[in-house]
């Protein structure tokens, strides 16, 4: 199965290409807008926004026959994303243009694009760099997007088919304990602790709170300022998170490459919700929601298939509370072994961070997903009076 990747390349525009391209995404986010203003919201099928609207686009904006198509399925896109989400498509506001392959065309001999304006075809120079050139050599890209940066340049995000490397196939796993004190924790002793971080969001927190007090009072002029400066913030924190999970990500797969390993990861999808049951502060709600878990398991995904490492998923069920050791958890159900960041265990004694004990047993679960065949996990009883309790829930047949 093939893997689609995006590539950003910053594009070379005269002063009259640059024009064209203005007037491109002036006119395309001005259709996007009519076509969801004027149409039921309930209708989320491109074909029929075409059928009600196309002509329409056509006259008012001056697109041509394939842009204008754009703009039925680009809102329709938006729906179907906005319906999952339970909250309407209020507006476009971002200046861009989605293209496929009948009115974008790359060429590599010269590293060149072509792309439909509303002035005609214009062919624009790419200023890429060696990694760019290496993800687009050889290749033959459908579809693309045309965005203008805050700075004022262009670029497109040119959407690139590659075929995945057979994954490795090893008895080796690697466990991962993803968290709020150490973000990630492998079963291999690396980790990112997490206390930096929460410095800087805690204090994005606090100055998210002082400039949403001064939206709220003060001059016309300097409720704009605190609004502009609270979306400058939000983009700045975003990066942030995104800089520091694309570093992690890349380091655990760069490790399971080397040490020919799979990679095994606790399946956590809905454990937001489950966790905000609990009764807890405010600033502890913050910290657990903040911190974008699901966008590092998407990036070591992904990260994964391209290094050709395989990645498993494996339930998270007592996986903090067992002993990597011997697989025992606390004989009763109101205590564990964890305390904090330390875990010693009460049946063979074994003591150490908590985190790694997790990554550990992390690893063994993964170890028998990826070994199916082997002789499993289970706990061995010393005593045949022992409490049934003692038992591991990781036990297989």
């Amino acid at each position: 199965m093939s893997q689609v990747l995006t590539v950003s390349c910053k594009l070379k525009a005269s002063q009259s290409q640059a024009a064209k391209l203005d007037a491109t995404m002036d006119a395309f986010v001005q259709a996007l807008n009519w076509v969801n203003q004027n149409t039921p919201e309930k209708i989320v099928n491109a074909v029929k926004l075409q059928s009600l609207c196309y002509y329409e686009i056509r006259a008012r904006f001056g697109l041509s026959s394939n842009l204008a198509q754009q703009v039925c399925r680009r809102v329709a896109g938006a729906r179907k994303v906005a319906r999952q989400r339970n909250r309407p498509v209020k507006e476009f506001k971002r200046r861009f243009v989605t293209y496929d392959a009948r009115i974008f065309s790359f060429r590599q001999k010269d590293w060149t694009v072509s792309l439909t304006t509303v002035e005609g075809r214009e062919r624009f120079e790419l200023a890429i760099g060696n990694y760019q050139r290496g993800m687009l050599a050889g290749s033959n890209p459908k579809s693309a997007t045309l965005v203008q940066r805050k700075d004022g340049s262009y670029s497109i995000q040119i959407c690139v088919e590659k075929k995945p490397p057979k994954q490795q196939d090893t008895d080796r796993v690697i466990g991962v304990d993803f968290g709020r004190t150490d973000i990630a924790h492998t079963s291999d002793g690396d980790n990112w602790n997490g206390q930096q971080l929460n410095r800087v969001r805690d204090h994005y927190s606090r100055l998210r709170a002082v400039l949403q007090r001064k939206a709220s009072k003060g001059t016309r002029s300097s409720r704009r300022r605190c609004r502009q400066l609270l979306q400058r913030l939000s983009g700045k924190e975003r990066r942030f998170q995104v800089w520091v999970n694309h570093r992690i990500s890349k380091a655990i797969v760069s490790g399971a490459k080397a040490t020919n390993s799979a990679i095994a990861l606790e399946d956590l999808t809905g454990i937001r919700e489950r966790v905000n049951q609990q009764p807890r502060s405010k600033a502890e709600r913050r910290r657990t929601n903040s911190w974008a878990f699901y966008q590092l398991r998407q990036f070591l995904e992904y990260k994964a298939r391209v290094a050709g490492v395989s990645l498993i998923l494996v339930p998270p069920a007592y996986t903090s509370q067992t002993c990597h050791k011997c697989l025992h958890i606390h004989p009763d159900p109101a205590q564990s072994y964890r305390s904090g960041k330390s875990f010693k265990c009460g049946h063979c004694g074994w003591e150490g961070d908590a985190d790694l004990n997790g990554a550990n047993v992390i690893a063994l679960l993964g170890a028998v997903v990826n070994q199916p065949r082997g002789p499993g996990l289970f706990c061995s009883l010393v005593e045949q009076n022992r409490p049934r309790a003692t038992e591991s829930p990781l036990r297989t047949a």
